[in-house]
């Protein structure tokens, strides 16, 4: 399988522009992403850009802090699915899970999967504010809600994705949930890595960069 279809192809930073999106939705149509992941703002545009070539399109609710309810977070999911998006990112509340009041992050969960019904839904849980045992249990939370992905970052905090956070993951959810691993993935290694530890998606700014290097030689996954 070629890696491309794994990669969640990412443009997340707030000044980008119609031009940079427009961008990014030709280089999902021609290496073939999974899909294009945008903020909430482009989603209509990307979706018009992509209609008809099997890339979807992904965005973010409660982006990037997770600090603002599961009522707030349905509803921006909500109109996310209504300009075309097919997949959304969620960052949990990260808040509650440091208190470990994982009622109150498995309910926002659930609210925003009944947002979205049958399209897919990640829980982005933000590995690196989180301890071990407070990704077991957000994963269960997940789970629990019913999300069909767990994601480890938002890629802006103080770390990304890593090998021991995906295994524990990956463990974790079984096959109950897919893994999506996010944040500082740059090169063809990294993402070969992130897939053998248990990563079903890669989220990616450098999917181009990856998928060249495949192509130069660089492995097989």
């Amino acid at each position: 399988m070629m890696i491309a279809s794994y990669i969640d192809h990412t443009l997340l930073a707030p000044t980008a522009t119609r031009e940079d999106i427009a961008r990014l939705c030709e280089e999902a149509r021609t290496y073939g992403f999974a899909t294009v992941c945008v903020q909430p703002v482009r989603v209509a545009q990307a979706a018009r850009a992509l209609a008809g070539t099997g890339v979807g399109v992904c965005t973010v609710v409660g982006f990037p802090h997770g600090a603002n309810g599961g009522a707030a977070k349905a509803a921006e999911a909500t109109r996310a699915i209504a300009d075309g998006a097919a997949e959304i990112d969620m960052v949990m509340n990260l808040g509650a899970a440091k208190d470990g009041d994982w009622d109150t992050v498995t309910r926002e969960i659930r609210q925003v999967k009944t947002a979205v019904g049958t399209h897919v839904l990640k829980v982005i849980l933000e590995i690196s504010e989180l301890t071990a045992d407070e990704i077991v249990a957000a994963c269960r939370a997940a789970v629990a809600a019913g999300a069909d992905f767990v994601k480890t970052s938002t890629g802006f905090a103080s770390g990304g994705a890593t090998i021991e956070a995906v295994t524990l993951m990956r463990r974790t959810v079984g096959t109950a949930a897919r893994v999506k691993a996010a944040g500082g993935i740059r090169d063809y290694t990294a993402a070969q890595a992130m897939i053998a530890a248990g990563a079903d998606r890669i989220g990616a700014s450098a999917g181009v960069a990856i998928c060249q290097e495949e192509a130069a030689g660089k492995g097989t996954l």
